[in-house]
């Protein structure tokens, strides 16, 4: 076999989109999805190739996190549940997750994240606790409305009885969208991304991406963000106002994304990403989803510890409880410049 050689991709788009398209990389492995991440984040992107004869085999794009709220370190992808090496073969992907372990010494940075699924590298620590929920869709809408539970069923229908109904548009809704999810986050406690990477994502991904509100007499009361990838609709942002949460609104939402799906020619809809056993997993799991195994690697900086960047962590306990009482024009002034250093 001949010798493989790791360098830097940069400026090789195409030859980078096409291994991704051959090699079974997702929509959030492409360029255009890494230049939009580096234009609202203003992110250093490390766009790591491995070559044999002259021949692109692999790609691991890392992104350097760096804030004083939560430090500097790598992540393959950030943002989002998928990311890892994309390669044709095996030797190409552990060489790039080598040189990606090397990096973390030369940045002098605390650690790495690989975030894979169901694959585990050897050499790596690794993290099994995050699921994402997969529903196999029917050929049909109504085939599968069937499918459901006579209790989940009716709380589909509720809202209608309401007067609320659904709709789907594209770039035109991003602020709609985001006036639900920013008081969400806010009341989650956690900072808000800014609305222009939502904007920049739909520039982006014009014919992959979608955005559903639900609403009453103009009055929205939840928003989803939907993003289509091969045979697989998923919805990586979903939001509703907890003022109509009492009407099941969220049902709805999921329900018009998964017939987006169907009719859309989609074969799984992917509810995103859940810890085992949670109220998210549960909530996920009534719809028929079945769980996924995320395997995220990790590889620290020698003497360095893992970070426990997550709301359960002690250190940041005080700091959401006197998040979600901030109004919500402050939390959307602050939370985009904190935001920044989240993986």
């Amino acid at each position: 076999m001949d010798e493989l050689s790791i360098s830097s991709a940069d400026g090789q788009s195409a030859a980078w989109d096409e291994l991704v398209a051959q090699a079974g990389g997702t929509l959030y492995h492409r360029s255009s999805t890494l230049d939009a991440v580096a234009a609202t984040f203003n992110h250093r992107v490390y766009r790591l190739a491995a070559w044999r004869d002259q021949r692109l085999v692999g790609v691991l794009p890392m992104v350097r996190l760096k804030s004083f709220a939560f430090g500097d370190f790598l992540v393959s992808l950030p943002l989002f549940n998928y990311g890892g090496p994309v390669a044709t073969d095996d030797s190409a992907a552990r060489a790039l997750l080598e040189t990606a372990s090397a990096l973390v010494d030369e940045l002098d940075v605390s650690h790495a994240e690989i975030r894979c699924v169901e694959r585990t590298y050897e050499g790596w620590a690794h993290r099994t606790d995050k699921v994402v929920m997969r529903l196999k869709l029917a050929a049909t809408a109504g085939e599968q409305f069937s499918r459901f539970p006579s209790k989940l069923r009716a709380q589909i229908r509720r809202p209608a009885k309401d007067g609320f109904s659904a709709r789907i548009g594209g770039i035109e809704l991003v602020d709609v969208f985001y006036r639900v999810f920013s008081v969400n986050m806010r009341d989650l406690g956690t900072p808000v991304y800014p609305k222009r990477f939502f904007s920049n994502l739909l520039e982006t991904w014009k014919d992959a991406s979608a955005i559903v509100v639900v609403e009453r007499q103009g009055e929205v009361a939840a928003a989803g963000f939907l993003v289509r990838d091969r045979d697989t609709v998923e919805i990586p942002w979903a939001s509703s106002l907890q003022d109509f949460n009492r009407f099941s609104v969220n049902m709805l939402l999921y329900w018009e994304s998964i017939q987006f799906a169907i009719e859309t020619g989609a074969t799984w809809f992917d509810f995103g990403r859940s810890s085992r056993d949670s109220g998210t997993y549960r909530f996920k799991a009534q719809w028929g989803a079945e769980p996924l195994q995320l395997q995220w690697h990790y590889r620290s900086r020698a003497g360095a510890h893992l970070p426990n960047i997550t709301p359960n962590n002690p250190k940041y306990r005080l700091a959401l409880a006197v998040w979600r009482r901030l109004p919500v024009a402050v939390s959307n002034r602050i939370g985009p410049w904190l935001a920044r250093g989240l993986p």
